[in-house]
């Protein structure tokens, strides 16, 4: 990093012995280190993986989506002896979230939105890129796959680790951009626990046989 002694360094000794001289360069110079540092300080501020709360939105508005939501997320506060809201599922209630849901967007979920916004905007229309929209925001060990119904509509499954409940939410509620214009989704389905959902013929990630697929969860 640079240092106000790569300034003052550069005075000849024909000026370096004056003090008041070198303490007037030394501050005028010093707005301009200052500001250089600042300066370089902001794509880490910015950066998607590592931005917070103001910055994190500035960055949203420039990706053209809000981590404001118009209806709240319902149905997704944590709760004990409820499926699908236990540890690691359901969202913690902020002090400022109203009774109904979530309207506002942690930095880790909106983070995940973002990435798919950016995603849609890339987006060719096919359902080829909307799998990999999806990818973004479900990773690690949950799976998505998306069924062309041949009628205008498309069947979504998430498969693998169940998504949690804020998750599901945002993509069941359409929050998240991954169908082309003039189609619609019949529904979600998501099995009822951690795997492939149940069917014949096919074991693979998506879908596996006895013993192995759950019964799915339909969203509609």
């Amino acid at each position: 990093m640079p240092d106000i002694t790569d300034y003052t360094g550069k005075i000849t000794s024909e000026h370096s012995d004056k003090p008041k001289y070198m303490a007037m360069v030394q501050v005028v110079a010093q707005c301009f280190l200052d500001a250089g540092l600042a300066s370089s300080a902001l794509p880490a501020v910015f950066d998607l993986d590592s931005a917070l709360d103001a910055q994190l939105d500035n960055v949203g508005e420039w990706i053209g989506i809000t981590r404001n939501v118009s209806t709240p997320l319902s149905n997704v506060y944590f709760a004990l002896d409820t499926a699908g809201l236990g540890f690691d599922q359901g969202a913690w209630r902020g002090p400022f979230d109203p009774d109904t849901g979530i309207t506002t967007l942690d930095n880790d979920t909106y983070r995940t939105l973002l990435r798919a916004k950016i995603g849609a905007n890339q987006w060719d229309g096919t359902l080829g890129q909307s799998k990999a929209i999806l990818d973004l925001v479900f990773s690690g060990d949950t799976f998505v796959f998306i069924q062309d119904n041949q009628d205008m509509t498309i069947t979504i499954g998430v498969v693998g680790q169940q998504p949690t409940a804020l998750e599901l939410a945002l993509l069941t509620g359409g929050h998240i951009p991954i169908k082309p214009q003039s189609v619609g989704v019949s529904y979600y389905i998501v099995p009822t626990n951690d795997g492939p959902l149940f069917g014949f013929d096919v074991t693979n990630q998506y879908v596996a046989g006895f013993d192995q697929g759950s019964w799915g969860k339909v969203y509609s």
